[in-house]
């Protein structure tokens, strides 16, 4: 199942994408499917028919993980 993430690059604007798994800490690139800037749109550096691409580690200053589907259901215990 994919993780929804955004990649914060170093100069650049927030790229919402997903990858398959989380990267490991010996990792040098990271593969993001589906980018596109948070908004949706298609990112401009990119061709607007680009499904995949693979990011250099070194030039990420961090990886937000966004929850999934899974994660948002919200259990409540009700007394009676």
């Amino acid at each position: 199942m994919p993780i929804s993430i955004v990649l914060h690059i170093k100069n650049t604007e927030p790229i919402l994408g997903e990858i398959d798994e989380l990267p490991q800490a010996s990792d040098n690139i990271i593969k993001i499917s589906n980018p596109r800037q948070r908004d949706g749109k298609d990112l401009v550096l990119l061709q607007h028919n680009v499904v995949t691409v693979f990011w250099p580690i070194e030039t990420i200053n961090f990886i937000e993980i966004l929850p999934g589907e899974e994660e948002e259901e919200i259990l409540s215990f009700v007394r009676e």
